[in-house]
């Protein structure tokens, strides 16, 4: 079974500090050995990838990057012998956006042709490897297009929000046209640095938490007896995150989206929830 994590902070200098706190609540491995792990981060204008070999020691402060980032979403999963690892590897990128998918589509190989026919030739050409999240992230993009909002930094979090759940039922209306009996599993989350959506479609679950400001931090050594005219403590007190993320070791404090809900989160960090009904 296949991991996501995915974060969205207030203060970039502290996305480290943010997913230590996590430590003892979030999976980043869950069933058998990951053989495919990747991380995407921001640096200001750049987007930044990272692959990790399956036998790394993996850690939550691992995933962090060396620089100050908004966002970040981590993938971990396993492929099939064949596929290559650079080309198949999530999270995928496009320019500002990445993109993660967890779960599967029974009988996708009879929805490959049509999803594929359906893309401009442009974003048909990146479809370079064999998964069901690369093809899933080009129908994405493409319904972004056709808004004119691909490149947009002034895109609304909602818009996106229903953007990704659209590319779900995109996805679920062709496995019915081809067939397919089976509802497919779309868990799919996207971010381009200032906002993150994320969508539950089938029965794997997802969740997310707001982590709000803490008095501590074990990584800058700040705690409740630290004078306050250190700047880590107010920075500390201010910043706010939200987390979404698939596997857990607790679920206190975490919402388990519905089946059919999507979540999206701008840049004030406020949540906004989407239902197909």
């Amino acid at each position: 079974m296949s991991v996501i994590l995915a974060a969205l902070t207030s203060d970039p200098n502290l996305l480290r500090c943010e997913l230590h706190r996590l430590q003892g609540q979030v999976l980043l491995q869950a069933g058998p050995k990951a053989n495919a792990l990747g991380v995407g981060a921001y640096a200001q204008e750049e987007v930044l990838l990272r692959r990790f070999s399956s036998g790394e020691a993996l850690t939550l402060d691992s995933l962090a990057p060396p620089h100050e980032s908004e966002a970040l979403l981590f993938h971990a999963g396993q492929l099939p012998l064949g596929l290559s690892l650079e080309e198949n590897t999530q999270p995928f990128r496009s320019r500002r956006w990445l993109f993660a998918h967890q779960g599967g589509v029974r009988g996708f190989e009879l929805l490959r042709a049509p999803l594929l026919e359906s893309l401009p030739d442009h974003l048909r050409r990146q479809v370079r490897g064999g998964t069901e999240g690369e093809l899933l992230f080009a129908v994405f993009l493409k319904r972004l297009r056709e808004l004119g909002r691909t490149e947009d930094p002034r895109l609304e979090a909602e818009v996106a929000g229903r953007v990704l759940a659209d590319t779900a039922r995109e996805v679920a209306r062709a496995a019915v046209q081809a067939g397919v009996a089976r509802t497919p599993t779309l868990n799919l989350v996207a971010t381009n640095g200032t906002l993150l959506a994320a969508t539950r479609y089938g029965e794997q679950p997802l969740y997310c938490t707001r982590l709000e400001g803490s008095a501590e931090c074990e990584l800058c050594e700040v705690t409740p007896e630290t004078p306050d005219r250190q700047p880590s403590v107010g920075a500390h007190r201010r910043c706010r995150t939200v987390v979404v993320a698939s596997a857990l070791k607790r679920t206190s404090g975490w919402v388990e989206l519905a089946h059919g809900h999507t979540l999206s989160v701008g840049p004030e960090l406020q949540l906004h929830e989407l239902s197909d009904s």
